[in-house]
């Protein structure tokens, strides 16, 4: 049973939280650096600033922020600590997955084989990520989204609540593809892309 530090004290802190206990290990806490949250959150502790984790000897961590960029750098700083992925009881994984450190996978998400999962990663509520899929660090698969199969997505981009990704596409990194779009074919250049089809703001 691992004691686990959540860093984000937020909605999306509440989820993980829940993963954690669902999975059988123990939440210790919080570390946020939002002064103003007060001594709990939760229902838990809120030890203080994420640089506090250098006093939290045999805890392991997980980030609980949504932006890529921001897990981007909390993993710079904290380095080479036990990163906890977790993975709620109800998702399913099929044979041939490989997830990489301090990623989470939601409640009802579906993965299918021979998916590659990148390091802090987010696979949110009932999202779907197809055979063959990769998905590189610090991406964010939002709720309800569905990527179809051999779908890449390149490190820190961020694919919206409910879009939908054609099968054997590339999304290059630091993309943002937005709330029910539909992706029906590669997308090469950083930006934000929205609508049916998705096309670049």
């Amino acid at each position: 049973m691992k004691k686990v530090v959540i860093i984000g004290a937020s909605g999306h802190g509440k989820v993980i939280a829940d993963i954690i206990k669902k999975s059988g290990d123990t939440v210790q806490g919080y570390l946020d650096d939002d002064e103003s949250l007060g001594d709990e959150f939760y229902g838990y502790p809120l030890f203080g600033k994420v640089e506090c984790f250098a006093d939290m000897r045999g805890s392991a961590f997980v980030i609980a922020i949504g932006n890529g960029a921001i897990r981007r750098r909390i993993t710079g700083m904290m380095g080479n600590v036990d990163w906890y992925t977790a993975i709620h009881p109800s998702a399913v994984i099929a044979d041939g997955t490989s997830i990489g450190e301090g990623t989470v996978i939601m409640a009802g998400a579906v993965i299918g084989p021979d998916v590659r999962i990148g390091r802090h990663c987010i696979i949110n509520t009932s999202s779907v990520v197809e055979h063959d899929n990769e998905i590189e660090d610090f991406v964010h698969i939002s709720v309800g989204t569905k990527l179809a199969g051999t779908v890449h997505v390149g490190e820190g981009s961020w694919i919206g609540i409910g879009a939908v990704v054609s099968n054997n596409l590339s999304i290059c990194a630091d993309c943002m593809v937005g709330a029910g779009a539909v992706v029906i074919k590669d997308i090469d250049s950083p930006g934000t892309y929205v609508g049916v089809p998705a096309a670049k703001l």
